[in-house]
C-alpha cells in the first residue's frame, strides 16, 4: 500500500488511532447538544383552574399540588367549619384554606361581588338564595343543624347591680315560664338601665333575629303588642351594635355592655353565661315555623320574616374547585353528628332546601345522597 510504503506500518497504526479519537470527540459533542449531562433540573409550573403540575426535565417523577378549598362561614360557626374542613382534609388529602368568616349576609355580599369561594356555610337560608347571592346562587342548600337565640352575659355583667338583677329575673322567668315574669324581665332589659348588644341586622342575621325575638316576646308577654320591648330598647338608646355578634363578645367580657343577643352555640364556644329563652321566642323549633313567620324585620334589603334557625351549606356557582366542594358537602352530611358537641341540634336526616325546578338538574352527588336517603326534601330555598 502507498501509505505503508511512505510511512511504514507504525504510521498506519498512529493514523488509525487519531481517526478513532476524532470520531469519539464528534459523537460526544453531538450527544451533549441533544441531552446535556447535568445535575441541574428545570421546572415548569402549569396552572389550571384546579391544580398546579410541576414537571422536572431530568427525572420521570411528576407531583400534583391541589389548589386549596376556599370557604366562607358565618362567624358564629367558624370554629365548627374549621373542624369540619380539617377532618375533610385529613380524610381526603384535599388542602383547605383558612375559613373566611363574617356575618352571613355580609359573606353573601362578598361572594356575589366576586370574592373567590368554593363552599358557603350560612346560618341564614336566605343568604344562600338569589336575593343575596344573585346569579351565583346554586338554588340549593343543605341544612345540617339548628340553633337558638339566647341572651349572653359575662362575669363583668354580674358585678353590675342592675344587670345582676336582670339575670335573676331571667332565670326566674325561665323557671316558671309565667307571662308576668317574662314581662318583668324584658321590661327591665330594655329600660335603658343596661347596655344590650345587637349586631347589625343588615350584615348579621343574629342581629335581625334579636329584633324578631323582641317582637315575639312583646306579642306573648305584653298584651299582643309586638313593638313594646323593641321600641323601648330603641327609645332608651341602650342597644349597642357592631358588624357581627362575634365583634361584641369582647365588649361584653370587658363590661362595656352587659348583655348580648347571640346564638347558643356561640355563647358556649366563647365561654359565656347565657339566659335561655322560651321556644316560642328563641327561633329554635321547626314545628313553630308558622308562629315565627308572624314577625318580620324590614330594612333596605327588604322584608325578612321569622323562621327557625338552620345552619346550611351550599356550593356557589362561582366555585372553581366544584368537585372537591361537593365532596366536602358529602363529608359534612355524613359527619354532621359531630356538631352536637358544640351545642347544636343535629337533625336525624340532613335537610335539602331546593328551588331547582327539576331534581335531575341538581349536582350528581346531591342526587345520589337524596336517593340514598341521606337527605330529605325540606322545601324551597
Amino acid at each position: 500500500m502507498r501509505i505503508a510504503r511512505k510511512y511504514g506500518i507504525s504510521g498506519v497504526v498512529v493514523a488509525a488511532v487519531m481517526i478513532v479519537i476524532a470520531v469519539i470527540a464528534v459523537a460526544a459533542y453531538d450527544v451533549s447538544t441533544v441531552s446535556p449531562s447535568t445535575t441541574t433540573s428545570t421546572s415548569t409550573l402549569v396552572t389550571t383552574s384546579r391544580l398546579v403540575t410541576t414537571e422536572t426535565t431530568t427525572t420521570t417523577s411528576t407531583s400534583v399540588v391541589l389548589a386549596p378549598l376556599i370557604s366562607y362561614s358565618a362567624d358564629a360557626y367558624a370554629t365548627e367549619a374549621t373542624a369540619l374542613l380539617a377532618g375533610f382534609s385529613a380524610t381526603t388529602g384535599t388542602p383547605v384554606a383558612p375559613v373566611v368568616s363574617g356575618g352571613a349576609n355580609a359573606d353573601a355580599s362578598s361572594i356575589a361581588a366576586g370574592a373567590p369561594d368554593d363552599v358557603f356555610i350560612s346560618v341564614s337560608l336566605s343568604a344562600t338564595a338569589p336575593s343575596h347571592l344573585g346569579s351565583l346562587s346554586s338554588n340549593w342548600a343543605i341544612g345540617i343543624a339548628s340553633d337558638q337565640m339566647v341572651l349572653a352575659y359575662s362575669n363583668a355583667t354580674l358585678t353590675d347591680s342592675a344587670a345582676s338583677a336582670i339575670v335573676k329575673d331571667g332565670q326566674a322567668a325561665a323557671s316558671s315560664n309565667a307571662t308576668s315574669a317574662w314581662n318583668t324581665f324584658y321590661t327591665s332589659l330594655t329600660s335603658g338601665s343596661v347596655k344590650v348588644g345587637v349586631s347589625s341586622p343588615v350584615a348579621d342575621p343574629a342581629g335581625l333575629r334579636a329584633w324578631l325575638v323582641l317582637e315575639a316576646a312583646g306579642y306573648l308577654y305584653s298584651g299582643g303588642n309586638q313593638q313594646t320591648y323593641a321600641s323601648s330598647l330603641l327609645g332608651s338608646g341602650s342597644n349597642v351594635t357592631a358588624s357581627s355578634a362575634a365583634n361584641l363578645v369582647a365588649p361584653l367580657q370587658s363590661g362595656q355592655i352587659q348583655f348580648l343577643f347571640i346564638y347558643k352555640s356561640a355563647a358556649i364556644t366563647d365561654g359565656l353565661g347565657y339566659l335561655s329563652l322560651d321556644t316560642h321566642v328563641n327561633l329554635s323549633d321547626p314545628s313553630l315555623a308558622s308562629f315565627y313567620s308572624q314577625f318580620s324585620y324590614t330594612d333596605a334589603a327588604g322584608r325578612t320574616t321569622g323562621a327557625p334557625i338552620v345552619i346550611v351549606v351550599t356550593v356557589p356557582l362561582s366555585s372553581v374547585n366544584t368537585a372537591e366542594a361537593l365532596e366536602f358537602v358529602q363529608y359534612v352530611v355524613k359527619n354532621m353528628s359531630s356538631l352536637s358537641s358544640y351545642g347544636l341540634v343535629v337533625p336525624h336526616t340532613a335537610l335539602l332546601y331546593s328551588s331547582v325546578t327539576a331534581p335531575q338538574t341538581l349536582p350528581q352527588p346531591i342526587q345520589l345522597m337524596l336517593s340514598q336517603g341521606l337527605l330529605v326534601q325540606a322545601g324551597p330555598i
